[in-house]
């Protein structure tokens, strides 16, 4: 299935990967771990391949990884 057909409504379920995703289950958009916003799948660009985890923009793949403790602390 091609990543842009429009096979489905509702929540998709993805497999991300390191440079694209695989779509398991159709559908139109995720929802970002971090916001709890629906991103398009045509406009999905952050992404976790280890938490298996999409996010909205930037700004919360920041948050995400924060979370995770994936960051060097300051200090």
């Amino acid at each position: 299935m091609n990543i842009f057909e429009k096979s489905g409504q509702g929540v998709a379920r993805i497999r991300y990967l390191d440079a694209s995703f695989d779509v398991v289950i159709p559908g139109s958009h995720v929802v970002c771990a971090v916001t709890g916003k629906p991103i398009a799948l045509e406009e999905l660009r952050y992404w976790s391949v280890a938490r298996q985890e999409a996010y909205v923009d930037a700004h919360a793949a920041f948050e995400a990884e924060k979370r995770a403790g994936a960051l060097p602390t300051q200090g």
